[in-house]
């Protein structure tokens, strides 16, 4: 997947079938709405292209409101090429580009750069100055200047509205699972180690606390988890939250490697979090006794679902048996 960053790049493209939006977690019904761009445009002989903003443009115009994202750019750039686009354009997002009428960026973004032949949409799609645009002028403009919109209704998975904003909400009660239904793949954070733990050339204990995360992360609590350190993954439990038993009052992100041996780790080096399922909410302990107690049984709870998942995985995978 080629990636633009300005207008002037994407002139090369030709024809293209378009989506245009946040694209926050790229979840199932970004991936429902792209697979059949991706299909159109094969079908026109055309390139399937996503356009997106950075920053979010909430951060520009009212940043008291802007949310934490669910997927920063170089992940959700990662999502849309493994989704199969041709291309990315990446729009800078600023006050003047904001001013732009509905009907400004329509011919200018949409006709004279993207020269889209379809424009893919839900139908709560907004665009140009204040969001004042909607699909039905996007359908207006199509007639008037030559290409096809296709406007797609709400999804729901088991009764829930498949949008970025909801799941949101779903992380930060902690309900990673249902988020999991919704986003279509395991929500996960990347950073780095914390500075200043004195790493060496190997490190002898399975704990690590990650770096400052600026962006969305599950509320408070503990969770069962997958961490990729470098390029090993390892079976984990995380917790979330400011520590309370040490009085410590700090945010923290810290995680426990079940399958641990000594490995090399340096302030640099990139950690995954993959978050499966919430155990419980963080805790006050009387001591750090009765902590270390509660993190034995945590991490003996983590083992069972892993093994659960193994033994599940062993019976799925195997073929079926033969009747005679």
């Amino acid at each position: 997947m080629r990636v633009f960053r300005h207008l002037d790049e994407v002139s090369s493209l030709g024809a293209t079938v378009v989506s245009i939006g946040n694209f926050d977690g790229v979840h199932c019904a970004h991936k429902a709405v792209l697979r059949e761009v991706i299909r159109r445009a094969e079908q026109l002989e055309a390139k399937s292209v996503a356009v997106t903003f950075d920053p979010h443009p909430l951060r520009v115009l009212r940043p008291e409101f802007a949310p934490k994202l669910i997927t920063p750019l170089p992940v959700k750039l990662d999502l849309l090429r493994q989704a199969g686009l041709d291309a990315t354009l990446v729009l800078p997002f600023s006050q003047e580009f904001s001013r732009k009428t509905p009907r400004e960026f329509t011919q200018e973004v949409i006709v004279n750069r993207l020269k889209a032949k379809e424009v893919h949409e839900g139908a709560n799609f907004h665009f140009g100055h204040k969001g004042e645009g909607t699909v039905q002028q996007l359908a207006q403009f199509a007639n008037e200047f030559g290409f096809h919109v296709e406007v797609y209704r709400e999804v729901q998975i088991r009764g829930d509205a498949v949008s970025s904003s909801r799941i949101r909400q779903l992380l930060l009660s902690g309900d990673v699972s249902r988020a999991r239904a919704l986003l279509g793949w395991n929500f996960s954070i990347a950073s780095t180690p914390a500075k200043g733990r004195g790493y060496g050339s190997k490190y002898t204990v399975p704990t690590i606390n990650l770096a400052a995360y600026d962006e969305l992360a599950p509320t408070n609590g503990v969770y069962i988890t997958r961490t990729l350190v470098g390029r090993e993954q390892f079976d984990s439990v995380t917790n979330i939250g400011v520590r309370p038993t040490f009085g410590e009052g700090s945010f923290a992100i810290e995680t426990h490697l079940l399958n641990f041996h000594p490995l090399a780790l340096t302030e640099s080096t990139r950690i995954g979090i993959e978050f499966l399922k919430h155990i419980r909410a963080e805790m006050k302990f009387p001591n750090p006794e009765a902590l270390r107690q509660q993190i034995q049984r945590d991490v003996k709870r983590a083992q069972r679902y892993f093994a659960l998942q193994k033994r599940f995985s062993r019976h799925s995978s195997a073929p079926a048996a033969s009747h005679r």
